[in-house]
């Protein structure tokens, strides 16, 4: 399977925790069962009407023949109009509650379908939104999509098998009772060949099941390879990749339509199966009940009954069969629901978690070590205060643990060890949105999402005024950008801010951040891919938006983190060096020899150097950031 956009053509994919593709899903699993029964609970009085509905719907279906045989045999050939009469109208009768009964389960199966999709739909979507992004980066966002919606629709018909069986268990009990009542020896001769079509059947669902859950993983595999390459269609065109991505969807494309060719192989073959036994039955019932009214033994009118009993009785062989590959495909696609349902979220409130209270600001990590795998720290014994109001910023190379104390400042992820607290409270025993209403963060990868400017700045503060969203627009510069707009703050957003240039929309997540007021700023590289022009305007707007808060940059442009309160020098998961920017000159060390390092470059008309040895920076930026090789220059 695709692993991304450059991935290679094979539809199968390695293993790992956390995988929601993996084939060692159970087809058949009581826990599935289990679970989809406490989403259909609150409806029991549904169900037990639908049930009601199917029982009435059966004992018609099977009087029917019945009464026809009753006809012929004390009616029709006595030719008894009033007997026909009464039976006439009992007939009527019946077929009134036949129709009646069929629709109020069908509506009511309806019902409670679509209201359990509902409620699973929705609860997906909490949980998913709950997982973290150590999930998120394990598994394609087309994986999860097809879990969400296909696998979803496909337990819709679980609870329609369930009632229909019943009634079709119902009528095959009904029809062998009444056969059996009326002629024993004609059932016997109209069934015998019953025991091999059920041993056809058992052999054949063997062969189903794992057919049908190779359908449900190559469809969303599909999805994966479409959503991923659909996200990063601009990286796909640049690259002029189009072709190679094509030859390895068709690899995926190609698998999927053997795996439903297959299961639709597997399904054709057993109708025609079920047709044949079932014309077996007839005939005997035919040729026997014909030679028995010739003798004298059994009337003309029970032979048809049991040419019908017949049909009706492999009816509900030929549905159940039929119902048999829906059951497939709803127990697999139960069974992944549940399984990513069963994802358990990294991190949660604790039960005695409190409110956070209003944020000063004030930020302490206490001998901090955090490792994402075991034995692979990431961060070692680190000890910072931040003071409120202040500014923070931390700089190091890829990889030295800068986006790691920011995401544990976060609780994106909890500490391995030691603590962080902010004013006084371990964020780990407050509640995380308390936490979360409290902080703003823009990233470096801007997100718009779908609606107005207005909504995207305003998103998740529904509490924020059209004059909040208009002050915060302003204090980030881009207020008279949006007010030229035809629309202006009502213009909708194109598909990823398309309508937008890069800066603008991180200009429009400068502004969601501080609609809310936050207590606490952190800013993740949030001008790195934005213009000189651009970055003024941040720059310009920074000491006011950072006024009174506390704020944690990470930055490659010295530009932006050289007025910081306290710049912290990151190096392989310790903190090198830390002090505002004369002190960290004045000393001498990692940051001095940096920003000597671009003075240097600077003088020499040179205005981007990319990763020499001796640099603490994988992407350090100058002023106008046009790409070098320093390998060939002067160093001090």
């Amino acid at each position: 399977m695709m692993g991304g956009i450059g991935g290679g053509g094979q539809y199968t994919r390695s293993s790992q925790p956390g995988d929601i593709d993996q084939d060692s899903t159970k087809i058949y699993d009581s826990s599935v069962v289990t679970r989809l029964a406490t989403y259909i609970a609150p409806f029991k009085a549904k169900v037990a009407l639908s049930v009601v509905g199917v029982v009435l719907y059966t004992a018609a279906t099977v009087a029917i023949p019945w009464l026809i045989g009753l006809a012929t045999d004390n009616a029709i050939l006595d030719r008894d109009a009033s007997k026909l009469n009464l039976i006439a109208g009992i007939f009527g009768a019946i077929l009134v509650v036949h129709f009646f009964s069929n629709w109020a389960h069908q509506v009511l199966l309806a019902q409670v379908g679509q209201r359990v999709i509902f409620n699973l739909r929705n609860e997906l979507f909490v949980h998913l939104q709950r997982l973290p992004m150590s999930f998120h980066n394990r598994n394609k966002v087309g994986s999860v999509m097809s879990r969400a919606q296909n696998d979803v629709y496909q337990l819709q018909e679980f609870l329609d098998i369930v009632v229909t069986s019943l009634g079709d268990l119902l009528s095959l009990t009904g029809i062998v009772a009444f056969m059996f009542y009326i002629n024993w020896q004609l059932t016997l001769v109209s069934l015998a060949s019953l025991p091999i079509l059920i041993v056809i059947i058992y052999f054949w669902q063997r062969t189903a099941k794992p057919a049908f859950f190779r359908v449900r993983v190559a469809i969303s595999s599909v999805n994966g390879s479409l959503a991923e390459n659909l996200s990063g269609v601009r990286v796909v065109q640049s690259m002029n990749r189009q072709a190679t991505n094509m030859e390895n969807f068709d690899v995926l494309n190609k698998h999927n339509l053997d795996s439903n060719l297959k299961a639709a192989r597997l399904s054709a073959s057993l109708m025609p199966t079920v047709e044949i036994f079932m014309s077996f039955g007839l005939a005997a019932a035919i040729v026997i009940g014909g030679t028995r009214i010739a003798s004298g033994d059994v009337g003309a009118g029970t032979v048809i009954a049991f040419s019908l009993w017949i049909q009706r009785f492999f009816d509900p062989i030929r549905s159940m069969t039929q119902q048999f590959t829906q059951l497939q495909r709803a127990m697999a696609s139960g069974a992944r629901i549940f399984d990513l349902l069963d994802v358990k979220p990294d991190l949660t409130d604790f039960d005695d978690a409190i409110e956070m209270p209003k944020i000063e600001g004030a930020v302490h990590y206490d001998s901090v070590r955090f490792a994402y795998d075991e034995g692979k720290p990431v961060l070692e014994d680190i000890t910072l205060d931040i003071k409120p109001g202040q500014t923070a910023a931390f700089v190091g190379r890829t990889g030295a643990g800068k986006t790691t104390m920011v995401a544990l400042l976060s609780r994106f992820f909890d500490v391995t060890s030691g603590s962080v607290s902010i004013d006084g409270h371990d964020i780990r025993g407050v509640t995380r949105d308390s936490l979360a209403r409290q902080m703003g963060i823009v990233l470096q990868e801007p997100f718009q999402f779908s609606g107005t400017i207005k909504e995207n700045i305003r998103y998740n503060h529904a509490e924020a005024t059209d004059e909040d969203i208009i002050r915060s627009a302003k204090a980030v510069g881009i207020h008279d950008y949006i007010a030229s707009l035809p629309e202006g703050y009502d213009t909708m957003m194109e598909e990823r801010g398309g309508n937008m240039s890069l800066g603008q929309r991180q200009l429009v997540s400068f502004a969601r951040a501080l609609v809310a007021n936050p207590r606490i700023i952190i800013l993740d590289e949030a001008t790195a891919n934005v213009d000189t022009q651009t970055e003024q305007l941040i720059q310009e707007a920074i000491g006011t938006l950072l006024a009174g808060r506390t704020a944690v940059v990470i930055a490659h442009r010295l530009s932006t983190i050289r007025n910081a309160d306290n710049i912290v020098v990151m190096d392989k998961g310790r903190i090198a060096e830390m002090g505002t920017h004369d002190e960290l000159i004045a000393l001498g060390g990692m940051y001095a020899k940096q920003y000597e390092l671009h003075q240097v470059l600077a003088e020499s008309g040179i205005h981007r150097v990319d990763a020499p040895e001796n640099e603490f920076d994988d992407n350090i930026v100058l002023e106008d950031g046009a790409p070098v090789d320093v390998t060939s220059q002067p160093s001090s």
